[in-house]
C-alpha cells in the first residue's frame, strides 16, 4: 500500500501575547472535573449513576477569534461584493474542487520587507526549478515571514504580492494561492503611508483588489513552507463552512508520497 507523508502548513490556534488586539484568539477550556458537576446538575444524573472511574468530559469554547486571525482562506466576498460582474462567493459557496490540487512552492524569501513580489520573481524561481504552472495548481509563496508569528512585527513587516504578480498567477489558471506571512499584500500600514506619499488611490490593497475583476482565493498565514520541495506534492485547504463568511480558518496540509 502506498504511504503518504502529511506536512502541516497551519498556524496553531491559540492565544499569543504578542498578537495585536485584532488578532487575539481567546479559547476557554473547561476541565473534566467541571463537567462532572454540570452533567449532574443539568441532566439530573444522581451521583450513584455517574460512571465509576470517569471524571467527566472536557469541553472548550472559542470566546473570540476573527475569521482572518489565523491560517485561513479568503473568499472572493472578502475583496468586494461583485467579481467579474457577478455576486462574489462567500466561503461556504467556494467549490471544494478548488481546494485540493497539485502544489507548487515559489521561493520569494530573498525579498526585503516592504518590497513587492513581481512577475519576474515568480518566473525566475519557476525557471530555476524547471516548473511550469498548470491550471488547477495551488501555488504557495514562501517569504519566510512565518518566523514572525506571535510577535508584534507579524502584521507590520514582510514583502507582498503585487497586482501584476497576482494577475499573472490567475492567468495561468490558478484559482487558489497562498503566502506564509500576515497578508497577501505588502503590510497595511506601509501601503497606507505609501499611498499618501504617491497620492495614488489605486495603490492600497492592490493584490487583494485583483479579486474584484478576476475570481480567485488566497490563503494567508501559512507556515512550514520550508519543509516542502518546489513541486511534487498535493495541497489540501478545506475551510470551515461558515455561511456568509468572508473567510474561514482552514487546516492546510501538504501530502507527499513517502518514498
Amino acid at each position: 500500500m502506498q504511504q503518504h507523508k502529511i506536512i502541516d502548513l497551519s498556524k496553531p490556534i491559540q492565544y499569543n501575547a504578542g498578537d495585536p488586539w485584532f488578532m487575539k484568539v481567546k479559547i476557554e477550556h473547561k476541565s473534566h472535573k467541571k463537567s462532572h458537576w454540570l452533567i449532574r446538575l443539568a441532566l439530573g444524573l444522581p451521583a450513584k449513576l455517574f460512571p465509576k472511574n470517569w471524571t467527566g468530559w472536557a469541553d472548550d469554547r472559542i470566546k473570540s477569534m476573527g475569521l482572518h486571525a489565523t491560517t485561513h482562506l479568503d473568499a472572493p466576498w472578502h475583496y468586494g461584493p461583485v467579481v467579474e460582474g457577478k455576486p462574489a462567493k462567500t466561503i461556504d459557496q467556494v467549490p471544494l474542487e478548488w481546494c485540493y490540487g497539485e502544489g507548487i512552492v515559489i521561493d520569494c524569501s530573498h525579498k526585503e520587507d516592504f518590497v513587492g513580489i513581481t512577475v519576474e520573481d515568480l518566473k525566475a524561481d519557476l525557471e530555476k526549478n524547471g516548473i511550469s504552472i498548470q491550471p488547477g495548481n495551488i501555488v504557495l509563496i514562501k517569504t519566510g515571514r512565518d518566523r514572525l508569528m506571535g510577535t508584534a512585527d507579524f502584521p507590520n513587516k514582510g514583502t507582498g504580492m503585487s497586482r501584476e504578480a497576482t494577475e499573472w498567477l490567475i492567468d495561468q489558471g490558478v484559482k487558489v494561492m497562498g503566502i506564509d506571512q500576515w497578508g497577501w499584500d505588502l503590510p497595511l500600514k506601509f501601503m497606507a503611508k505609501r499611498a499618501k506619499e504617491l497620492n495614488n488611490p489605486e495603490y492600497f490593497w492592490e493584490g487583494h483588489r485583483v479579486g474584484i475583476e478576476k475570481e480567485y482565493l488566497h490563503i494567508e498565514q501559512l507556515t512550514n513552507l520550508s519543509a516542502l520541495p518546489p513541486s511534487g506534492f498535493k495541497v489540501c485547504v478545506f475551510p470551515l463552512k461558515i455561511v456568509g463568511g468572508s473567510a474561514a480558518p482552514a487546516r492546510v496540509v501538504a501530502i507527499m508520497d513517502d518514498k
